[in-house]
Formats: C-alpha cells, structure tokens, sequence
C-alpha cells in the first residue's frame, strides 16, 4: 500500500502494491501551502511514512490534543464554544519524514512539527487548503483509510 496526497487536487489516493487506485478521498491542506520549516503552518512535501496509528477504537469525533482522547466528542455546541481550536478528531495518522535535510531532522522534522493525517468536523470543507499543516479528512474517510494502512505505510506529498 502507498499513500498520495497531490496537493494542487487536495486528493488523497489510496494505492495497492501494483499502483491501482484503491480509493480516492478530497483532503484539506495548509491554508498557508506547503513547506517543510518548523513553525510555518505549511504542509510538508516529499516522501514519509506513517509513524505511528492513534486512535484505534476511539468513538467518531473523539477529540484529541497532544495525540491523546480528551474525554470530549466533538459536537456543533462545543465548536461554537472554542472556536479557535484546531479539531483532531476521530483518528490520527502521525507522519516522519524521509528525506534527511529536506523533511526530516533539524527544523524541516515532520514527526517533530507533528504533522497529521487526521479528522475534521463534517462541517470542514474539503477540497481547498485549510487546515495548519496538517492534511485533514472527513471522519468517515479516515476510519476506513485508518483501517486499510498499517505502520510504515509510505505517504508522498506533492504539489
């Protein structure tokens, strides 16, 4: 299996080992682009991999903060009551980079700029740039994608 996320389409394709699509999904990406620099709210391009599956058996919407449950399942009230909040819902996917000097390591790390795969409020629009880094999905996208890649699971992003 390998991830692509083209970033012009805000498209997320799910390949198998011979390269045949799989399943295709509209992502959000950085509202400010992409780039690989620490602290600039741009989503990171290149090769990664999935580092690490968050969220295994949590309820739709469970919230997160700092890759943990908070207890909080997202609701239109409790948006309207933090509206300043970047939403983490459901599942995490927590990418590393590849390309040492490029997104990896010193202030270019993927891992360390905790840059996701992640859920969204259905209220989030996909198919335009939006998000701090991350690439958000709708919830019920990511819990079938969630369950379909494994550790290790190669992302590439481009333009």
């Amino acid at each position: 299996m390998k991830i692509n996320i083209n970033i012009a389409s805000q498209q997320l394709d799910l390949l198998d080992d011979n390269g045949n699509i799989i399943r295709q999904c509209l992502i959000s990406s950085a509202r400010n682009g992409v780039g690989q620099k620490k602290d600039s709210f741009c989503t990171p391009l290149g090769m990664h991999v999935i580092r690490a599956k968050v969220g295994q058996d949590q309820p739709i919407n469970t919230v997160f903060i700092r890759r943990r449950p908070t207890g909080e399942i997202y609701t239109s009230e409790l948006g309207e009551r933090y509206p300043k909040r970047d939403w983490i819902l459901t599942r995490i996917l927590w990418l590393s980079g590849c390309e040492h000097g490029f997104n990896r390591l010193g202030l270019v790390d993927t891992m360390r700029r905790y840059i996701y795969i992640h859920g969204s409020p259905d209220s989030v629009k996909m198919g335009k740039p939006g998000s701090i880094g991350c690439i958000r999905m709708h919830n019920h996208d990511l819990l079938t994608l969630f369950d379909e890649v494994d550790v290790g699971t190669r992302v590439e992003i481009r333009c």
